[in-house]
Formats: C-alpha cells, sequence, structure tokens
C-alpha cells in the first residue's frame, strides 16, 4: 500500500476574514490557497512556499484545522491557519481571489475535501 500525498491548505486570517481562492477550470471551486508537500518538506514549510508561488504573500503558518480529509485515492488534505506576514495575494493560479468574512463561508462553492473545514475556520473568525 503506497502512502497517500499530503496536499496543505492554507487558511489566511486578516482582520476576522480569510482569504478563498477560486481554482478555474471543469474541476473548480473555492478552497483554502496551498499544494503539494514534497519530500522532506514539513506542512506548515509546504503552505510558505506554495503560497509565496501561488500568491505571492509571506504567511506564518499556525495550528492544523483537524485531520487529514481525502481528496481522491492519492491525497489528503490537511489545512492549517496562517496569519498574513507580508504582501497582498495576487491570483497567479486561480481565476479569482475572496477575502470573506464567517457569516459569508456557505455561500461560496466549496471543493468537497475543504469543506470539512469550514466549521474551524468559522470559530477562528468569530
Amino acid at each position: 500500500m503506497t502512502e497517500l500525498q499530503v496536499v496543505i491548505g492554507v487558511a489566511v486570517i486578516r482582520h476576522g476574514q480569510v482569504l478563498a481562492a477560486l481554482r478555474s477550470g471543469p474541476d473548480g471551486g473555492w478552497e483554502f490557497p496551498g499544494g503539494k508537500v514534497e519530500p522532506g518538506e514539513t506542512e506548515p514549510a509546504a503552505g510558505v512556499r506554495e503560497l509565496a508561488e501561488e500568491l505571492g504573500v509571506r504567511i506564518e503558518v499556525g495550528e492544523s484545522l483537524g485531520v487529514a480529509v481525502p481528496i481522491n485515492e492519492t491525497y489528503v488534505l490537511r489545512v492549517y491557519a496562517a496569519e498574513l506576514v507580508a504582501g497582498m495575494p495576487v491570483p497567479h493560479e486561480h481565476g479569482e481571489l475572496r477575502w470573506v468574512g464567517a457569516g459569508e463561508l456557505d455561500g461560496l462553492d466549496w471543493l468537497p475535501a475543504d469543506r470539512p473545514f469550514l466549521p474551524a475556520v468559522r470559530r477562528l473568525l468569530t
């Protein structure tokens, strides 16, 4: 049995809002930005690297927001809270970025793997 590849999502919190990113294409939907953890890389380090690459920002990764959620037979998603340290997000790989408050979370069409993390994110925002 092969080990599942970890994908990290990052819930960037700023002024009582979280950053949501719209993945374009036929499998699109709203997600917490992030990406695959490379061999030898910690999950927080992957979050820092991925958000620098995808959004041009520097973050400080905090706590994990729960257990890993399966994406498919190959990948699992782990989401961490983070604070924006420097820069303003630019959507290099996403169709749109949006800062949303706790009351707006349910109004977005989240990707299935990201949905289980919404209650933990809502608690962080309130």
